[in-house]
């Protein structure tokens, strides 16, 4: 990315006909895979000192961008044009960045298959048949199949940045929660939501969080921390020294042949100088039950506001606010997105917020200490992204919505925890690829980092 950036500021590169040639081949991608929900016309050139001189970044459709369509999946925000940029999308606009459109994703965040969003459902570059995974599954998709210089702006929940970035083979880098501000980010669970990168290298990955990290006042859940650069730590290439946990609980029911393509991964970061130990996360089996009555909680409360008075979705129906506050959200939103609503207003209920909420906050705080304890003893996690390969519409549409939340257990326990993690493509079964899930102790960007590129060189090295 360095190098188009350099080229596209001295001229080597006609920004115009670059311009043109991204917009053309997105538009066409589009029409077979439906990544966007919006592709815009970007060809307003940047500052020549700014740092991303030009660069094409893709925004996750629950990430506010003024003047675009912003409704994170849903048909009850229809029509929403934001009247201001999220922090993160004015940091890479200032860096000299250009948006390529909104991408699609799940309503609300609400999925991991990237098939309960009201636009359409986003398919898998590697096979059309097939899921790119949720919820930012168009992020994934374009990062997959755009063979041209560009960068996916994510974001993450229980997992919806690094299980698509595992279905697409590409990076996805989920930071520390409170790293990235949140300010400009439509909501599904305030104490969850993180904003994070998708890119085909880690270096990309490292160089847009390097713009869009750091201490934002309009955000108070956001860290007082200065930006670093994080580019610094994707030149590594050894890892003599590192201490890798191989949690126990993370290859039960996973496919046999992801379990063996993760194994040989985990001997490769050997190779280089890491040395791994098998460890225990005893809580990690009550982390989806507790992720879904928390965010389900969470995302009960905001998804009140939405009425159809004040913006998005409005009808013509007559009849007394109640009644039509009723009909609008029936018609807005989607059946999984009611399902949560439910389920977390049952959660909140006086009689039932001790027994349920409460003790979840409880068991969360429990799973924080089952991390802080692992990595006193090690320094970087390596896991499994996913328990299965991408799998095929087909499939996803006999699943129960139990089965469905399943599919999370591998990457819920560390977005509970709000611990950085990064899955990278650690080799392919059946054409398909299969990610490897790293993840290290808050603010520990930097060794996810180093310990990812140093893979992904000696990967690149290996094929060679």
């Amino acid at each position: 990315m360095k190098e188009f950036v350099d080229e596209s500021r001295n001229g080597s590169i006609n920004y115009a006909d670059f311009c043109s040639a991204v917009t053309e081949k997105t538009s066409a991608l589009n029409e077979t895979y439906n990544f966007f929900q919006f592709v815009a016309n970007f060809r307003q050139r940047a500052a020549a000192e700014a740092p991303l001189y030009g660069l094409p970044i893709s925004v996750k459709d629950c990430i506010c961008v003024k003047g675009m369509q912003s409704s994170a999946g849903s048909k009850i925000l229809q029509g929403y044009m934001p009247p201001f940029d999220a922090t993160a999308v004015a940091r890479i606009k200032e860096s000299g960045a250009r948006v390529l459109g909104k991408t699609n994703q799940d309503e609300f965040g609400f999925g991991t298959f990237s098939t309960n969003s009201a636009y359409g459902v986003p398919k898998n570059p590697y096979d059309p048949q097939r899921s790119c995974g949720g919820s930012s599954g168009g992020a994934a998709g374009i990062t997959a199949a755009l063979k041209m210089p560009h960068i996916a702006l994510a974001e993450s929940t229980g997992g919806s940045i690094s299980c698509p970035a595992a279905f697409c083979g590409v990076v996805g880098l989920t930071p520390t929660y409170g790293l990235v501000s949140r300010y400009g980010l439509i909501d599904y669970a305030n104490s969850l939501d993180k904003i994070g990168v998708m890119a085909r290298c880690v270096y990309d990955a490292a160089l847009l969080l390097s713009h869009i990290g750091g201490h934002d006042p309009m955000d108070s859940t956001s860290l007082n921390i200065k930006k670093q650069d994080y580019t610094k730590s994707a030149a590594k290439k050894d890892l003599k020294g590192l201490r890798i946990g191989v949690p126990k609980e993370y290859f039960d029911g996973v496919d046999p042949k992801i379990t063996k393509q993760v194994e040989s991964a985990i001997e490769k970061l050997e190779s280089l100088g890491a040395k791994s130990v098998k460890i225990s996360l005893p809580m990690t089996k009550y982390a989806l039950a507790a992720y879904y009555i928390i965010a389900s909680a969470e995302a009960s409360t905001n998804l009140s506001k939405y009425c159809g008075m004040r913006y998005g979705l409005h009808l013509d129906i007559e009849g007394n606010f109640s009644d039509y506050f009723s009909k609008v959200r029936s018609a807005g939103f989607g059946l999984e997105a009611k399902r949560r609503i439910i389920l977390g207003t049952f959660a909140r209920m006086s009689g039932y917020r001790d027994a349920y909420y409460l003790k979840a906050m409880k068991v969360r705080t429990m799973i924080i200490n089952d991390f802080k304890k692992a990595f006193k003893k090690c320094d970087v996690l390596a896991a499994p992204t996913m328990p299965i390969l991408p799998p095929k519409f087909s499939d996803i549409a006999r699943l129960t919505p139990l089965e469905n939340y399943q599919m999370d257990a591998l990457t819920v326990p560390s977005n509970v925890a709000g611990i950085p993690q990064l899955s990278i493509n650690c080799g392919f079964i059946s054409s398909l690829p299969v990610g490897l899930h790293l993840m290290a102790d808050h603010l520990q960007e930097s060794r996810l980092i180093e310990t990812a590129a140093a893979f992904e060189t000696a990967a690149r090295d290996g094929k060679k």
